[in-house]
């Protein structure tokens, strides 16, 4: 999956468990996005079994949506609290250095941060 996927798809976990609906002009709205490509997104996302939209027009996540939300999601909170731990930045600084971070980092060396991480806390 592309990095804009995994954006999408941890926005749209995030919306649901602050909010308990999703749809996309929340996804266009909390993204800073047009509607259009969070449309097309959205039918990308849809075609590759990562997410489903009912009658209504609710986001929902597959359960193989949901498993890829949240690997992101615990590498971006395993990313931030070590560049908070480790180069001693603010959280808003870690936050964005990790959130270019997770589409890119092996597993090898995220197993390796997330062990350090937790022997930190």
């Amino acid at each position: 999956m592309y990095e804009s996927g995994e954006d999408y798809i941890e926005t749209i976990y995030l919306l649901k468990k602050r909010n308990g609906t999703v749809r996309s002009i929340d996804v266009a709205r909390e993204l800073g996005f047009s509607r259009p490509s969070v449309s097309r997104a959205v039918s990308i996302l849809k075609k590759d079994g990562y997410l489903e939209m009912d009658a209504a027009g609710d986001l929902e996540l597959t359960d193989k949506g949901r498993k890829k939300a949240t690997e992101v999601y615990d590498r971006h909170k395993t990313l931030t609290r070590f560049l908070m731990a480790t180069a001693e930045v603010s959280e808003n600084v870690a936050e964005t250095d990790a959130c270019r971070i997770e589409h890119i980092i092996s597993p090898a060396t995220f197993k390796g941060i997330k062990k350090y991480v937790k022997s930190i806390e």
